[in-house]
């Protein structure tokens, strides 16, 4: 299996962002993509980088889809699972860390009677819990084992956007 040599990827970037700072003032853009609009229950969204793939959602089953894809809020848990591992692989190349196995499990609390407009509900998760599991080689134990935790933890974009919230700016229109 080819490495992937993290340090030596990063170096270069590392570098343009201390000459520019401002060129590491990332926005990240995601659109919805036009779709069947007949069918109320499903959707379709596309990152503006990324513009030959899409993500196909649906209304959850809770609330009357046909649970045949995902639900926007798997997409949300699945950001913060798919962040997590990715995370903890990047901390762990750049730490000489071949992980043996590595599994990200999200779960979250939700009351579907909010979304339904059934009373005085939450709309909304309620609470979201992440769980990491890793494997490293005996020789891994230890404190460099945990820094390799602790690391990852701290460097989750999704995770930290999640505990520490962030402004959040909606606007509706009529065109």
């Amino acid at each position: 299996m080819a490495r992937i040599n993290v340090r030596e990827l990063q170096s270069p970037i590392r570098q343009r962002y201390k000459d520019d700072p401002q060129a590491a003032q990332i926005r990240l853009r995601v659109r919805s993509a036009q779709a069947d609009l007949s069918d109320p229950l499903h959707c379709s969204a596309v990152g503006v980088s990324t513009p030959d793939i899409s993500w196909r959602s649906g209304a959850h089953p809770a609330v009357g889809g046909t649970g045949d894809v995902p639900c926007s809020g798997d997409l949300l848990l699945g950001a913060l699972a798919a962040c997590q591992e990715t995370t903890i692989r990047m901390v762990a190349a750049n730490m000489g860390i071949e992980l043996a196995s590595l599994e990200v499990e999200v779960d979250a609390d939700w009351d579907a009677r909010g979304t339904l407009a059934m009373g005085d509900y939450p709309i909304g998760l309620t609470a979201i819990r992440c769980t990491t599991r890793v494997t490293v080689p005996e020789d891994v134990k230890g404190e460099r084992a945990e820094r390799l935790l602790r690391s990852a933890e701290k460097y989750c974009v999704v995770l930290n956007t999640l505990r520490n919230g962030v402004p959040v700016e909606s606007s509706f229109s009529l065109v």
